[in-house]
């Protein structure tokens, strides 16, 4: 579900601090009651009312470990995913699962084709 936008916050609060009850403005505006005594909280204690960032987790791989992985898998195609988790782990430092770094090679535009990762361009027919 998307955040509501600031400027329909600000009309909310704008009702609110004009008079309208909190539950009549959640009725107006179609939101429920407590976004409605959250935003005016919000204003009240002098905190914006944009949208926060949605938090998600961070990548698992940073840029460079990403590199050095696609130039291992250009490089060494055939090595086991076991063999790929250690290799990153002693050259980025970085600890992922077999799962984790099969989804992220795929993600990367690899597929597992007769024992080796190649380009799932490379392995369409």
């Amino acid at each position: 579900m998307k955040a509501y936008s600031e400027d329909l916050r600000t009309k909310i609060v704008q009702a609110v601090d004009r008079g309208m009850p909190k539950s009549e403005a959640a009725r107006t505006f179609g939101l429920s009651r407590s976004s409605v005594k959250r935003y005016a909280a919000a204003r009240r204690e002098g905190r914006p009312l944009t949208p926060k960032k949605h938090p998600g987790s961070k990548p698992k791989l940073d840029e460079r470990a990403r590199k050095l992985l696609e130039a291992d898998v250009e490089q060494r195609p055939a090595i086991t995913l076991k063999d790929r988790r250690r290799f990153l782990e002693e050259v980025a430092g970085v600890l992922v699962s077999e799962s984790t770094l099969s989804r992220l090679l795929r993600r990367m535009g690899f597929s597992p084709k007769d024992g080796a990762w190649a380009r799932a361009s490379e392995t369409s027919s």
